[in-house]
């Protein structure tokens, strides 16, 4: 058993290794396509045939670079050499930028969007944005894909709590598609799970979406949960913890004293509740 083991620890070893090396290999020729198809739709007088046949390269280029950076992913995940980074960044511009991929896949399927910011959040953070930002693309994208025409697909986001130097933020990724069924739950966040085998043909991607957005979150101290009805639509909840500036954290301490010097009025048709709090 211990030989068993012990040969299926390198097996899966060389296996991670091959995909690391060969996902790197196979990513240098591809984005040489993309580039080159991207000038070749610059060119002047190219019949409308000929627009279609490299618009599609492109589309078709980019999907399969999608697919090849999720294999890569996960090898690193497997490898443990999945690092992020811990940087400043500006929490509005980083919404920005998804709204503005989401807006566009929603209005070409014709789906309602919307982001919604519960509360107060702060303006900068500390972390990955472009991890974070892959992970809610990646939910955000399938909420869309699995959600049909006339149909609504919303972020709500909330910072749930904040507590020394960090920042604990939810993002709720809510749609009116298809749902999941309850058997299939368990297994969500494996990789290569399908919930039937026809969902690759149909919509397409690796199957890896989801349990690499679960590692990185867990890197964030972080979990993602959904809740879901199957034909009614899905919820996934994703928490992270961010770090936060030091002028955040600064404003926060100047806040607490300025607060701290209000007075307060308690109003009270109760005499002696009144009298008590004389």
């Amino acid at each position: 058993m211990r030989t068993a083991l012990a040969m299926a620890e390198q097996a899966s070893i060389a296996k991670t290794q091959f995909l690391s090396r060969m996902s790197h290999e196979i990513r240098t020729p591809m984005n040489a396509i993309i580039g080159l198809d991207t000038i070749a739709l610059q060119e002047h007088n190219l019949s409308k045939n000929m627009e279609d046949y490299l618009a599609k390269i492109g589309i078709s280029a980019r999907f399969l670079l999608s697919l090849i950076n999720d294999i890569l992913d996960m090898s690193r995940i497997e490898s443990g050499r999945m690092l992020l980074k811990n940087e400043e960044f500006d929490f509005r511009r980083f919404l920005d930028s998804i709204n503005t991929i989401l807006n566009a896949q929603c209005q070409d399927k014709g789906l309602t969007y919307e982001c919604v910011l519960k509360g107060y959040v702060d303006e900068r953070y500390i972390g990955d944005d472009l991890k974070l930002q892959q992970v809610l693309i990646n939910i955000l994208g399938n909420a869309v894909k699995f959600t049909p025409k006339g149909g609504k697909v919303q972020m709500l986001i909330e910072q749930v709590s904040r507590s020394g130097e960090n920042a604990k933020l939810c993002f709720a990724v809510r749609d009116t598609g298809e749902g999941i069924d309850e058997k299939f739950l368990p297994h969500i966040f494996e990789a290569f799970a399908q919930e039937n085998s026809g969902t690759m043909t149909i919509y397409g991607g690796s199957g890896l979406g989801l349990a690499i957005s679960k590692n990185i979150v867990q890197l964030m101290d972080g979990d993602i949960d959904v809740d879901t009805v199957k034909g009614m639509g899905s919820t996934f909840m994703v928490t992270v913890r961010l770090g936060l500036p030091a002028r955040s954290l600064q404003r926060l301490r100047s806040e607490t004293i300025a607060l701290s010097a209000l007075k307060t009025l308690i109003v009270d048709d109760d005499m002696l509740d009144c009298q008590h709090a004389e």
